[in-house]
Order: C-alpha cells, then sequence, then structure tokens
C-alpha cells in the first residue's frame, strides 16, 4: 500500500507540470552528472597536479569567474534575443570542448590563459536554463519546478561525486574525458527533444536591436529592490562558495579526510535534497519568501561556521545536514523570486545579473580564504562564513520590510 500510494503521487505531480518541463528536467539531469564528477574534485586537483597552494586556486578560481562574468552577460542578452535553446546547445558543445582541454593542460601558466576563455563560453548557457523554466511554468508553479530541477541536479550529485571520487584516484585526465562526453550527449538531446520557449513578442512592440537588447541591462541595474536582493544573495554567496572549492581542501590538510571521505560528505548534501527537496518547498511556499530567504542563510551560517568548531567526522556530516537544510530553502525560492521580479521579455538579462551574486563570490572568496589558509589558522576561515551569514540573514530581513512595506498602500487601495 505505501509504494502503491507513493506511486499514484508521482504519476500526479508528474501530470501536474508539461511535458517539455520533464526533458529539461532530464537533461538537467545528465548535463549535471558530468559537472559532478569533476567539479568537486577541482581544488583537489589543481593542488595536486600544478603543487600549488589555495591562494593560486583562489586566483584561478577568480580568472574563470571574472571570465564566467562576461558569459552570462552575453548569454543573457542573446537569450532574450536569439532564445534558449540556441545558447543551450552552444554552452554545452564548448563545455565538452573545453573539459577536455583543462584535462591536457600541464602548466599552471597554460591553465590560467585557458580559464580566461573556458569561463566566457561554459557560462553563456546558464540564463537560457533559468529562463526556460520560467517560460514554460506559471508563476504559482516555478518555486516548485526550479525545486524539481534541483532534485534532478542533486540526484546526478548523489552519484557523480562517488563515481569521480574513484576516478580521481586513479587518473583525474578520465573525470574531464566523461564530462566532455556527457556534455556533448546532452546537446544532441536538446537538439532532438527541447523545443524553443522564448515568449512570442508582444504585436505592438517594437523590434529591438542588438545595442538596445545589450542596453536593457541598465533597466535591470535600475531596479532599486532585485539589485538590493542580489546583495543579499552575494552575502550568501560568499558563504556557500567555500563548499565546493575551500572545504575538500581544509578537511585534507587539517583533519586528514580523503577524497572519498570529502566525496561522501558531498553525496550526503545530494541525496538530502532527491530525498526532501520537494517537500520542502511545498511546505514554505506559504510564506513571505524574502523570510524564507532568511531563514535559509541562517541555518548556511550555523553549518559553515560548525567546521571550524568540530573536528570529528561524523559532526562533519551534521553540519552539511543543516547546510543542507539551508539550501533546501534558499535555492528554489531565489530563483521563483528572480522570475517574479523579472519583466516577460527581460528575463535572460535578470538571470544573468542575478548570476553575478554567485559569480562574484567564486571570483574573490576562493583567492580570500586561500589566503586565510595559506597564512593563518584555518579555522578563521568558518568563524568569518558563520559572520557574513548572518549578514545575509540581516539583508533579507530588511528586504521582508521593503516589500511588506510596499504592498501595503496597493492592498489599500484595492479595499
Amino acid at each position: 500500500m505505501f509504494f502503491q500510494n507513493k506511486w499514484q503521487q508521482a504519476v500526479t505531480l508528474y501530470r501536474e507540470y508539461p511535458k517539455t518541463f520533464w526533458t529539461l528536467t532530464l537533461v538537467t539531469f545528465i548535463d549535471r552528472l558530468g559537472g559532478a564528477l569533476l567539479f568537486p574534485f577541482f581544488a583537489l586537483y589543481i593542488t595536486n597536479r600544478f603543487k600549488v597552494g589555495m591562494t593560486q586556486v583562489g586566483i584561478l578560481f577568480a580568472v574563470f569567474s571574472f571570465s564566467s562574468f562576461v558569459g552570462i552577460f552575453l548569454g543573457g542578452a542573446l537569450t532574450d534575443r536569439l532564445g534558449r535553446r540556441s545558447m543551450l546547445i552552444f554552452s554545452l558543445i564548448s563545455t565538452s570542448v573545453s573539459s577536455v582541454l583543462m584535462g591536457l593542460v600541464d602548466s599552471f601558466q597554460m591553465f590560467i590563459l585557458l580559464a580566461l576563455v573556458v569561463g566566457v563560453f561554459n557560462e553563456a548557457g546558464g540564463p537560457a536554463h533559468q529562463a526556460m523554466v520560467a517560460d514554460l511554468l506559471p508563476e504559482e508553479k516555478r518555486a516548485e519546478g526550479y525545486g524539481i530541477i534541483r532534485v534532478a541536479f542533486n540526484l546526478s550529485v548523489t552519484i557523480g561525486p562517488a563515481i569521480g571520487g574513484f576516478l580521481a584516484a586513479r587518473s583525474y585526465l578520465s573525470l574531464f574525458i566523461a564530462d566532455a562526453v556527457i556534455s556533448l550527449i546532452t546537446a544532441v538531446l536538446v537538439y532532438l527533444y527541447l523545443p524553443e520557449t522564448k515568449p512570442a513578442p508582444h504585436p505592438d512592440a517594437k523590434p529591438e536591436s542588438m545595442g538596445s537588447t545589450f542596453r536593457g541591462y541598465f533597466l535591470v541595474f535600475k531596479d532599486r529592490l532585485f539589485m538590493l536582493f542580489v546583495g543579499a544573495c552575494m552575502l550568501m554567496g560568499f558563504v556557500y562558495m567555500n563548499m565546493n572549492t575551500t572545504l575538500g581542501v581544509y578537511l585534507r590538510d587539517t583533519h586528514q579526510v580523503p577524497e572519498s571521505g570529502y566525496g561522501f560528505i558531498l553525496s550526503l548534501n545530494a541525496l538530502m535534497v532527491v530525498l526532501f527537496q520537494f517537500w520542502t518547498t511545498r511546505r514554505i511556499q506559504k510564506y513571505p519568501p524574502m523570510l524564507m530567504m532568511a531563514l535559509g542563510s541562517a541555518f548556511y551560517a550555523i553549518g559553515f561556521a560548525m567546521y571550524g568548531f568540530v573536528s570529528l567526522y561524523v559532526l562533519f556530516l551534521l553540519a552539511m545536514v543543516i547546510i543542507t537544510i539551508g539550501e533546501m530553502i534558499v535555492s528554489p525560492v531565489s530563483q521563483a523570486l528572480v522570475a517574479r521580479l523579472a519583466p516577460e521579455d527581460m528575463r535572460g538579462r535578470y538571470m544573468a545579473v542575478s548570476g553575478f551574486s554567485w559569480g562574484i563570490p567564486f571570483a574573490i572568496g576562493p583567492y580570500l580564504a586561500g589566503q586565510i589558509m595559506d597564512n593563518a589558522d584555518q579555522r578563521l576561515l568558518w568563524y568569518a562564513a558563520g559572520i557574513i551569514g548572518v549578514m545575509a540573514v540581516s539583508g533579507f530581513l530588511m528586504l521582508h520590510r521593503l516589500t511588506r512595506a510596499a504592498s501595503v498602500p496597493s492592498e489599500a487601495a484595492t479595499t
């Protein structure tokens, strides 16, 4: 009876969403599987292959991130102009080529030069992917829809790090090759089965030139509420970026946790999302979204700060459980908020600017964290993460008050 009820619930859930959305979900799973094999071990690979410290790794992440800004900026505008599908295919093919090149480069200087190019192309499809979800689903379904996409993403992450840790112990090059092959397979699936979802322009809308498309970013930056939201998310990003950049190296160097142990911690994070993300999203969607962002950031602050205070592996796992609870609250709510705040014809550009809230922390954060880890007590990094997490909580609470105050006049006008 239990399994029959679960099956009926799954069938009901499937029917609530269009088939194209489920195709996008499958594509997300396959694509992210390749990234999950590689990215968690990226810092470990760099320090092992090129014999450099975390400061140099931080510089490399900064190069990746700053070139990614260019890719996101171009991808957001071209997503609104050329469509979502084309940008996805372009990004997947370029990712495949760049993965092989990164695995073959044999000097750290050449790796940095390659990062300048790779970052531009790899991130071009990000705004298209997020905009496609918003295109396919009505507003009341978007938080759940982004939650389902996260389940697919984390299902791949549940499998990926475990396989990646096994491959990394034998050959890091095999990780890069596997990621390249998976990206190519995904590009073929998008081409064959995923239609364009870009909304048709309004009949009275004037044709937009390429220049005016890029000038549209000025309208995004003038959106005060949206930019304050991006700023609060940026603080949160400075905390979260440690999970896939510094945490593995910290656990290895300070607590002698091997790659397989770090991979298991990440797999725990992904498994929790797979099992509980949809359940969590359905129960928090009735609450004010900015309050939920504050709550999720509080879990981040507690979980990441714990790594500076504990030394037992079981407590490392507990810290990841706390972080994951915050992640399950924050991620779908933040993406749905961006979709809500963005005008329909500017979704790609809004999604691109929202990406800076993660891109900037990944550009600056690893370098700053590397300075701490290479020159001071490494536990200070996790104390700082807790303090910044509290600052993010305060930012979202302020935004909650602003949005509530802005809604009172409009509610009064309708009564």
